[in-house]
């Protein structure tokens, strides 16, 4: 990945915005990647701008199994772009863009690293960067756009005049007219060979000719991003090639492997406070239950309350959740005693309570511990046949998982005809997708619309973000009902 006879630090300060653009480390938004890093760069920083730039890939991958329109991936996209991974054209003078576009360069060739392990990860990776591109193509500077297109060889050469009243008439099929006869039209087309544009072809936006298709300037695009992902496909297979060398940096290969399954449930944005902004009190619990928790909570609590006990990950997976959600240590202490009623309070005393202060910190090596998020429970401590703890979309059979929803969710809106586009997502692998889905059915009568996840677009990466946003919509609709009367 890195070139020792260039390496180099990255200095911020070395750069004048007063230069051409040209002449600049990035001087354009959008980017092939073709130099990978030549700059020393910190452990932290390796991981940091990955992650910023895998939350933004995780969420076109949820786009697009949750069949959103391009328009609606593009809002999402460029939302999520704001927040985790800016990148501004060259005429933003008040912004370090070349800061901005090491930063982007870095993730994207660290990511590379991470999905070009299998042909599976590397076709899901080629897929949500070229619509990412897209995304920053059709966003970009005209005049940036331009220059960025012209500093390529996309090996098309212009239509010259005398070609275009040649095929005048042919290409009034492609919508192309003259202004008048014997005048060419105006219209810029580029003559590229059939074998680049293979989606034009088969779609008949192109007239062919002896090998060549003559492509209109409002098709362009299409080469641009055949281009893309042809550059990206060789990259990753070149990268596959060379990744042995790094299998003996554990450093590096625990980060890549982590990174790699960022596509299975999102990247998870961090909780460390009561969701509700209230403290929640033990006896709240049941009631919240039925009203705002995800499926593997709810399982987790009706398992609780019909065997009065959970087994170590499951107390683990659900206590964390209840502390996040505004469970204090006294309130939980005394929850969980009243659900463990069968014990005695020795017993409880001596085998529980000690688990449950340390999981807030208060007992050995006195750790704030953090919930669990979907990628941690949908990837580690698999649950066996009697455990409770888990992912229901993940770990369920299709028929208790059907079933369980049902039960669960018939009275929050959930009807067996809602099932088939579950089901959908979780045989394709989106178990958040699915969830995500689940909670816009069940808070539909509060105005949440498909395609609105907990929030402008956003899907569920987290059981308490699912909570929050569900304990959310409920006090603003309290709220409005009292504006009301």
């Amino acid at each position: 990945m890195y070139n020792n006879s260039e390496r180099r630090k990255f200095d911020p300060a070395k750069f004048d915005s007063s230069k051409p653009a040209n002449s600049f480390e990035w001087p354009f938004r959008l980017n092939f990647y073709d130099k990978s890093p030549w700059y020393e760069v910190s452990l932290e920083d390796f991981e940091r701008y990955a992650l910023d730039r895998l939350r933004v890939l995780a969420e076109i991958e949820s786009s697009f199994a949750r069949n959103r329109s391009w328009e609606e991936l593009k809002s999402v996209t460029t939302r999520q772009c704001k927040d985790h991974l800016p990148l501004n054209s060259s005429s933003a003078l008040t912004v370090d863009t070349q800061t901005e576009r090491r930063n982007d360069h870095l993730g994207h060739f660290v990511l590379r690293l991470a999905f070009c392990r299998s042909e599976d990860l590397r076709r899901r990776f080629v897929k949500a960067e070229t619509a990412l591109f897209r995304v920053r193509y059709e966003s970009d500077d005209t005049k940036e756009r331009e220059l960025f297109l012209q500093s390529r060889d996309f090996k098309w050469t212009e239509v010259n005049s005398e070609e275009k009243l040649q095929y005048a008439s042919e290409l009034k099929g492609l919508g192309i007219q003259q202004p008048e006869e014997g005048v060419p039209t105006t219209e810029r087309l580029y003559k590229v060979r059939w074998t680049q544009v293979p989606d034009l072809v088969n779609k008949r936006r192109v007239l062919l000719k002896d090998g060549w298709a003559y492509v209109p300037s409002k098709e362009q695009l299409s080469i641009v991003l055949r281009a893309f992902e042809a550059n990206l496909e060789n990259a990753l297979d070149s990268t596959a090639r060379s990744i042995m060398r790094m299998d003996g940096d554990t450093r590096l290969t625990e980060i890549l492997n982590h990174m790699s399954r960022g596509f299975v449930a999102g990247v998870a944005s961090e909780y460390s406070g009561p969701a509700t902004g209230d403290e929640i009190r033990a006896d709240m619990v049941d009631d919240l239950a039925k009203r705002h928790f995800p499926l593997c909570m709810r399982n987790l609590h009706e398992c609780l309350m019909r065997d009065r006990h959970l087994k170590h990950f499951g107390r683990l997976q659900y206590g964390l959740f209840l502390k996040v959600l505004g469970l204090s240590i006294d309130e939980a202490i005394a929850f969980w005693r009243k659900s463990f009623s069968n014990l005695t309070d020795d017993k409880f005393n001596k085998e529980y309570k000690y688990n449950i202060r340390h999981s807030f910190g208060l007992e050995g090596k006195r750790a704030n511990y953090p919930a669990k998020s979907c990628q941690q429970i949908l990837l580690t401590d698999k649950p066996g046949p009697s455990d409770c703890h888990g992912c229901p979309y993940r770990h369920f059979s299709p028929d208790n998982l059907q079933t369980s929803l049902l039960a669960t969710y018939s009275l929050q809106g959930l009807t067996s005809t809602d099932l088939a586009e579950v089901m959908r997502t979780v045989k394709e692998g989106h178990y958040h997708v699915a969830c995500t889905r689940v909670f816009e059915i069940t808070h539909a009568a509060a105005g949440v619309k498909k395609g609105d996840g907990i929030g402008e677009g956003e899907s569920v990466t987290h059981p308490n973000q699912y909570a929050a946003k569900s304990i959310e919509i409920e006090k603003a609709q309290q709220k409005d009902a009292m504006v009301v009367e």
